[in-house]
């Protein structure tokens, strides 16, 4: 039975640095290509925020970002995907930032990807486990804005 203790050991250790990257931000995957699937993309484009642009809209936006929603801790409190958790992601999480991002993507599909999650990355479905889809449109509205700063 002792022998079998460090053989767990080193196949846990092994295991955990497999998913290592050494602690430092991977690239973020290409912001220009869409996640959602291009048979809903057509569909998933026309959808419009219900709610408009207002300070108060972007506060209760900001405030779920930074709160019950846990955004910030991937994609970091100023939107530049340097979250804590954001070091141990491949690919790393998106930078909200960029305004390349921001002018190809429509507010459909970031909402997708807030509902739905993003495939081939660590981003889960967050309506439905973590926040409502009222409070999705919040978000957005508030992470449109790190684009503006």
């Amino acid at each position: 039975m002792m022998k079998i203790q460090p053989i767990i050991f080193t196949a846990i250790l092994l295991f955990c640095f497999s998913f290592s990257n050494g602690y430092s931000l991977a690239a973020e995957r290409d912001p220009l290509l869409p996640r959602v699937p291009k048979d809903l993309l057509p569909k998933v484009k026309e959808m419009k925020n219900p709610f408009p642009e207002t300070p108060e809209n972007i506060a209760k936006g900001k405030e779920i970002f930074e709160g019950k929603g846990t955004c910030y801790v991937c994609h970091g409190k100023e939107g530049k995907g340097d979250g804590t958790a954001a070091s141990g992601l491949e690919p790393s999480p998106r930078n909200f930032t960029n305004p390349a991002f921001h002018a190809a993507r429509t507010d459909g599909e970031l909402y997708w990807v807030i509902k739905n999650g993003s495939p081939g990355t660590a981003m889960i479905p967050m309506v439905g486990s973590t926040i409502d889809e009222e409070e999705a449109w919040y978000v957005l509205l508030y992470e449109r804005t790190f684009n503006k700063k």
